[in-house]
Order: C-alpha cells, then sequence, then structure tokens
C-alpha cells in the first residue's frame, strides 16, 4: 500500500493534463498516508453508465468521454518524457466532473517506461479481470498495448452497456470475445445497448470496429492510443452534422448498418474464435490465485 502510495504520487506529480486527475498535495503526518486530490463531484463513469433507469448516458456522452480517456491515455504513452502505463483503466478508474468530462484517476498500479522501451516484464500481474489484456496475463510482459486492450473493453462497455466483470454469454464467452465475434458475424445488435442503436450513427459500427482492433490477441496488432486518440476525434468531429445524418436516418436503416455482415466481417469470423479461445480460458482461470 505504500508502495502504491509513493507509486501515484511520483507519477501524478509530473504528469499535467485535462483529463487527468491533479494531485494537490499528500499528508505523511497521519497513521495512513493521505493523497489530497482535486475535487471531482460527480462520481464514475461506472456510476453514470450503469443506473437501474432504462436510458443511460446519451451516445454523444459516452463516445465523448471514451474520445477524452483516448487523449489521456495518448498523452501518458507518448506525450511525456518518461511514458506511464496506466495498468487499470475501468469505469470506476473514470472519474466525471459536473461537466461529464472525464479524468482518468487511480495511478497506483502504474508503471513507469523508458522512452525506447516496448514494454517491461513483471512478477506480479496487476488489473482488474474483464479489463486484464489476456497475453500480459499469461507472459508477465506489460506493454503499452496493455492499456490498449483495457480501453478497448472500456469502449466495448460504453457500447453495450454490459459489465466485464459479470458478463457472460449462452456459449460461455466473456464480453469482449462475445463481442468480437458478434462483429465478425454482423450481429452487433444482438448486443449494443439499444438506447446506442436509437441515438448513434454510422459512428457506432466505427466506434465498435475500433473496439475490436484494441482487443485482438496480439499485441502488436492492436493500434496505438495515439491512433485510437485520432479516431475518436473523428468520430466526435463531425457534432452537428452527425445528429444531422442520424435525424435523416430511419430506424431501419440504422438496424441494417449494425445486422449486415461485410465479406471483411464474415472472413475473419473464424479468426475472431480461434483468438478469443484464449480469453475463455483466461476468464477461468483468472477466477484462482495463479
Amino acid at each position: 500500500e505504500i508502495d502504491e502510495f509513493i507509486n501515484e504520487v511520483a507519477i501524478l506529480s509530473q504528469v499535467i493534463h485535462k483529463n487527468i486527475v491533479k494531485l494537490h498535495g499528500c499528508c505523511l503526518e497521519t497513521e495512513v498516508p493521505l493523497l489530497a486530490y482535486e475535487f471531482i463531484s460527480n462520481g464514475t463513469l461506472n456510476d453514470h453508465l450503469h443506473i437501474e433507469a432504462l436510458n443511460s448516458l446519451p451516445w454523444r456522452d459516452r463516445l465523448r468521454i471514451a474520445s477524452e480517456i483516448g487523449k489521456a491515455l495518448a498523452y501518458l504513452h507518448s506525450g511525456i518524457s518518461a511514458p506511464v502505463l496506466h495498468r487499470d483503466i475501468k469505469p470506476s478508474n473514470i472519474l466525471l466532473d459536473d461537466a461529464l468530462t472525464a479524468k482518468v484517476s487511480d495511478f497506483g498500479a502504474s508503471r513507469y517506461i523508458l522512452m525506447d522501451q516496448t514494454g517491461v516484464t513483471t512478477t506480479l500481474v496487476q488489473g482488474t479481470r474483464g479489463y486484464l489484456d489476456p497475453m500480459y496475463y499469461y507472459t508477465g510482459r506489460l506493454s503499452d498495448k496493455s492499456d490498449v486492450y483495457s480501453f478497448g473493453v472500456l469502449l466495448i462497455e460504453l457500447l453495450t452497456r454490459k459489465k466485464p466483470t459479470l458478463y457472460v454469454s449462452s456459449e460461455g464467452d466473456g464480453l469482449a470475445a462475445h463481442f468480437a465475434t458478434l462483429f465478425a458475424e454482423g450481429n452487433l445488435l444482438k448486443i449494443v445497448d439499444p438506447q446506442v442503436v436509437k441515438e448513434g450513427g454510422r459512428e457506432v459500427e466505427e466506434a465498435a470496429a475500433l473496439a475490436v482492433s484494441c482487443i485482438k490477441l496480439r499485441g502488436e496488432e492492436r493500434p496505438t492510443m495515439r491512433q485510437v486518440e485520432m479516431a475518436l476525434e473523428a468520430l466526435v468531429a463531425p457534432g452537428e452534422h452527425a445528429i444531422e445524418d442520424l435525424a435523416a436516418k430511419t430506424d431501419e436503416e440504422k438496424h441494417v448498418a449494425l445486422s449486415y455482415p461485410s465479406a471483411s466481417r464474415r472472413s475473419n469470423i473464424e479468426d475472431a474464435s480461434r483468438c478469443y479461445s484464449l480469453e475463455e480460458e483466461f476468464m477461468f482461470s483468472a477466477r484462482y490465485p495463479r
């Protein structure tokens, strides 16, 4: 716990970004050391997304929040002299202010890497089941692509409003595996949040494609967070034009876009099934101590 405290102070005292929670100071005169952060009054992304009401956060807010998280991670990976790997990206570690602006928090498990390093080998695998990169879990090799994987799962959670820590499909797949398979089959309507289908335009399908690219089994096949940031900026940027396009689309047209398998997707179904069989093994083994 002391190590995590020191780690968080060391990292947050050197990063300045509007989408990363600010550390104002610390107190060492108490029995348990205390950290003083900026006051973020509106709870976490998890609080706002997983409510009991029929409708949750509007789709445009979800997409913007994803973009803000992407900006923060891209900054941590490539915008500072000593890159930082967060290691535990999930909705409960994303704070929201009164304007629903995202603030990445909880750097207790984070790691520095050298600018020319591609990753580090760790003796203790840390993270949250459901969001944890399977290859990192099995090899102990932590890289920026481990954060990319966790972000991809978070993006899927924003699209589906389903919790990766709890979700199991009728076939026994976890959320990431099932989403990837349905995407390959062109059956996203079976899993995407109905509110997102109703409110979203073509950017829903593009966000889904981005999420699937982030959760590819092999880290080298995943995009960098800088590439993810740019892709999400392109989806958020249209703004009013996207809303106008949405208004012009009928419900039937939106359903067709999410349920028609393209030729390239059909060719990927076998690959998705093969790649994500490892995730099923990982989800099972993660229930028990290593």
